[in-house]
């Protein structure tokens, strides 16, 4: 037997609940993962609640995790019991000691990253990745607003786009996470409780706006996200932590200088086992040179997991959180 969090009914946190349950036994293609650290992300919210529909119910939650190999399947040749591993992409549910996995989906962890780094950055990391490499190219004198700069992608993102040598300006709630920005490669900061963010953005770029902005937070920024862009500029929309995007007439788009908008998910920019593998090792370089740190703020038990939702929602949290086994 182990241990994981099971969801029998969406809802609020309380849904999550610490049961044993079988170990289970890798098929043709799988491999056995021990967990060493889980990550926590809120996509993970999404499915608690029943934003995105799980594939069944009752359902471990939660999309990344890194560990050990502890046995593989028939047909599994790239990976053998004592590698070291780590995933963000594939069928849900990490929240528990022990889970079966797609080889194809899995990769190798090199031995400069430390498991809850794997953890905390996977998800994250990839999603950063995408984001500024493919779909849109950052290059070196763009100018970007990140909304969430001080969350677990904001973090990481806002520091590889200063990397790529943009102008980061990223927005936050709270003094505190204001200054967690800074140091985290965001040029200018504002604070959106006490300031209008579309005003200062023009402001910050002379009335010109941004080639990109980056917005997962969805209700709340997204119709101050689009006056922030320069003419033919982008609205990448990959979250919506405030809750959906209304609806809208594209027309909208046209009158505000031609805009683009783009709803990207992770799944699609690592499709292939070539495209998952290029990411990751993009990331692995990233964080293995220097040039993006990984903020791991808060750690929490796996029986723990309430707890960790509860601060998730409540943004309380900062950087990335990780859940130990």
């Amino acid at each position: 037997m182990t241990k994981a969090i099971v969801v029998h009914e969406t809802g609020g946190p309380e849904v999550l609940r610490y049961e044993e349950i079988p170990t289970p036994v890798p098929t043709a293609g799988e491999v056995l993962i021990r967990h060493a650290a889980v990550g926590m992300n809120y996509i993970d919210v999404y499915y608690r609640k029943g934003f995105y529909p799980p594939p069944s119910l009752p359902f471990i939650p939660g999309g990344e995790g890194s560990g050990i190999v502890e046995a593989v399947g028939p047909g599994v040749a790239e990976f053998k019991p004592g590698d070291r591993v780590a995933y963000a992409t594939g069928p849900i549910g990490s929240y528990t000691d022990l889970r079966t996995f797609p080889a194809e989906r899995l990769v190798k962890l090199p031995e400069s990253i430390d498991f809850a780094t794997a953890a905390a950055m996977m998800l994250k990391g990839m999603t950063a990745r995408y984001l500024l490499h493919a779909t849109i190219k950052i290059n070196r004198g763009d100018r970007i607003l990140f909304h969430a700069a001080a969350g677990g992608v904001g973090l990481i993102a806002c520091q590889w786009a200063a990397h790529l040598g943009a102008e980061v300006i990223g927005t936050v709630g709270s003094d505190e996470k204001a200054a967690l920005a800074r140091q985290n490669g965001c040029t200018h900061v504002i604070n959106y409780r006490k300031e209008n963010f579309p005003a200062r953005v023009k402001e910050i770029t002379h009335g010109a706006g941004v080639r990109v902005v980056y917005d997962s937070v969805g209700l709340d920024t997204f119709e101050g996200s689009l006056d922030c862009l320069a003419p033919r500029g982008m609205l990448v929309s990959f979250g919506q932590s405030s809750g959906p995007v209304p609806l809208f007439n594209p027309l909208v788009l046209s009158a505000k200088g031609s805009l683009f908008l783009t709803r990207p998910v992770l799944g699609a920019y690592v499709a292939t086992r070539a495209e998952l593998l290029e990411t990751a090792e993009d990331l692995f370089s990233a964080v293995s040179s220097g040039a993006v740190k990984i903020a791991i703020n808060r750690r929490y038990a796996l029986a723990d997991a309430a707890k960790a939702h509860a601060d998730l929602e409540s943004r309380a949290t900062t950087g990335s959180t990780v859940l130990i086994p």
